[in-house]
């Protein structure tokens, strides 16, 4: 089979779900609706997302759709039991799964704490309860300062977060009590990801994270698309958090880049290189910066900017690149709480090769993405259905 895109781009807008899914309610997540709810706080200038077909999806607020776009568009079921980065991203790669990571919404049992505690050899810990990770430095970061304990946390997403300044606990030891607290949670306790959360500051008015985050996660199923290009002599270029959400498997090159705008330098940097495969990337702030800290018009502002740059994005793409744009969850900085929300996840595809103009309607799954990918080097996955044919 001939390779029909040379390169394929996939852009993972984090957290920018579009509206609900029929299962919605039963996540606590009815009326949910990430896009639909930013666009509707105020005119969100958003020219380069219309002209590639984000209002064609489905009706948005100031953004009627276009007779003619210049990208393809729909939007994927997530298919798999879950509404977080690991599942999301997952399911992208072909895995889909039936049985959710696990949550902790009372903190975490002694037994694990214990455990912990023990192996990792900390003093104890402070808070191990429900939080937003800037609120939960504030009340607890000038204890840890006095007392050396790791501020230790999760949320409603399957996470173990370590918190601890920087001249308490170093980076270094910060990520190997991370390490230590990955070995310890396997099994029923197998959450999808510990993440160290080192922070600055003398106090809790000037408490501030760095971004020296790591994440833990998970090894994926080895049957992902990462290794089955990677094993096919194809490149597999991950930015940002991506490497760390696939455990480092199948990845051929992993460049930092700790926010949007470094993402997007290190993306169209990526695509002047002589590469054939994969280049993945995922815009973090939308989630961690605003869909969590509900943040309306702070997510509508960084719409507008990653709207500004995308033709910088188009022009150094080569004839024969493609880029996709989706999410991986949605997070509607209107609703109460905290937490991811199940939505739709809104899919664009482009390329200066491809058709115009498709309508791929809603998708089985996200992992029709990866099927796509994995077709168009010659390849398949285990699920997923393909749309390559008609781009």
């Amino acid at each position: 089979m001939t390779t029909k895109f040379n390169r394929i781009v996939l852009m993972v807008l984090d957290s920018a779900g579009i509206g609900e899914m029929p299962d919605a309610e039963s996540w606590g997540d009815k009326g949910a609706d990430t896009l639909g709810h930013i666009l509707e706080s105020r005119k969100v200038n958003l020219p380069n997302l219309q002209k590639l077909g984000l209002g064609n999806i489905r009706p948005l607020q100031d953004l009627p759709a276009l007779e003619n776009p210049i990208g393809s568009y729909g939007k994927c079921t997530l298919k798999s039991n879950g509404k977080d980065t690991t599942t999301g991203h997952w399911e992208m790669a072909g895995i889909v799964l039936k049985k959710a990571f696990p949550t902790f919404p009372q903190g975490f049992p002694q037994r694990i704490i214990s455990e912990f505690t023990e192996k990792a050899q900390v003093p104890g810990v402070l808070a191990n309860v429900p939080a937003s990770g800037t609120e939960i430095i504030k009340q607890f970061g000038e204890e840890h300062i006095k007392t050396g304990k790791p501020i230790v946390y999760t949320s409603a997403d399957s996470v173990f977060q370590i918190a601890a300044h920087e001249e308490i606990i170093p980076i270094e030891r910060l990520y190997e009590i991370c390490e230590i607290a990955r070995k310890i949670l396997d099994g029923e306790d197998k959450v999808g990801r510990v993440i160290a959360r080192p922070f600055l500051g003398t106090n809790a008015n000037d408490f501030k994270r760095t971004e020296n985050r790591h994440d833990y996660a998970v090894p994926p199923p080895s049957d992902n698309l990462l290794p089955l290009l990677k094993n096919n002599n194809l490149d597999v270029v991950c930015i940002g958090k991506i490497a760390s959400i696939y455990d480092s498997m199948g990845v051929t090159e992993d460049l930092t880049a700790k926010n949007n705008e470094q993402v997007l330098n290190v993306t169209i940097k990526a695509l002047a290189d002589d590469t054939r495969g994969l280049i993945f990337s995922n815009l973090v702030d939308f989630d961690m910066l605003y869909g969590h800290r509900r943040d309306v018009e702070g997510y509508a502002k960084a719409l507008e900017v990653f709207d500004e740059r995308l033709p910088e994005l188009f022009d150094a793409m080569n004839e024969n690149d493609l880029l996709i744009l989706t999410a991986d969850h949605g997070n509607d900085p209107t609703k109460e709480g905290s937490d991811h929300t199940r939505e739709y996840a809104p899919l664009l595809v482009f390329g200066k090769s491809a058709r115009q103009g498709i309508n791929l309607g809603t998708r089985q799954s996200l992992s029709d993405i990866g099927q796509t990918i994995a077709e168009n080097f010659g390849l398949n996955l285990k699920d997923g259905v393909s749309f390559l044919e008609k781009i």
